[in-house]
């Protein structure tokens, strides 16, 4: 039995969007070296929304500057639209934009991960670590759906600290 079996990649479907043909080459390629089974290449948003309806996808990777629709009205429509096909699906944002502004934006928007480019093998086995070993919960709220954005709890001393309720572990937002 090989690595990517006994790690359970052969098992994955991954949905790859981007409409940089080279740049959707090289993750697809990197995908496949990691022996992830089913790797599904798209070039814009409506296909991809296309191919998820046919198959839901674990996993997408998603490029930030596309046209038509770029890759975070692309993750607002996921999460948030009435007719989405996985509100839930982990979504890895690529991008070549790593200003603080950026990632925020994008965390707020509903993505699970944010990537770089360029994108490594290191980089993108990292984060399918992440996304399949360490999944995060579900939120649904009036302003927010998505992943939690709370990487990890931690006790947090400052005035505007997390009360430890019933039921409800103290953290930071």
């Amino acid at each position: 039995m090989g690595e990517a079996e006994t790690n359970g990649l052969a098992q994955l479907d991954v949905l790859v969007i981007d409409d940089d043909p080279h740049s959707l080459a090289i993750v697809k390629a990197i995908l496949r070296g990691l022996g992830v089974g089913k790797v599904r290449p798209v070039a814009d948003a409506g296909s991809a929304f296309r191919a998820m309806r046919d198959a839901r996808p674990d996993i997408v990777f998603v490029d930030w500057l596309m046209n038509p629709l770029d890759g975070l009205d692309f993750v607002r429509l996921l999460r948030k639209g009435e007719d989405s096909p996985d509100p839930k699906v982990p979504v890895v944002m690529l991008t070549g934009h790593s200003q603080a502004h950026r990632v925020k934006e994008a965390r707020d928007a509903g993505v699970t991960e944010f990537l770089v480019k360029p994108v490594s093998v290191r980089d993108i086995a990292a984060k399918l670590e992440l996304v399949i070993r360490h999944p995060r919960s579900f939120i649904r709220t009036t302003k927010y759906v998505g992943p939690d954005r709370r990487r990890r709890l931690r006790p947090h001393d400052g005035a505007d600290r997390r009360i430890a309720g019933a039921g409800e572990a103290g953290g930071d937002a």
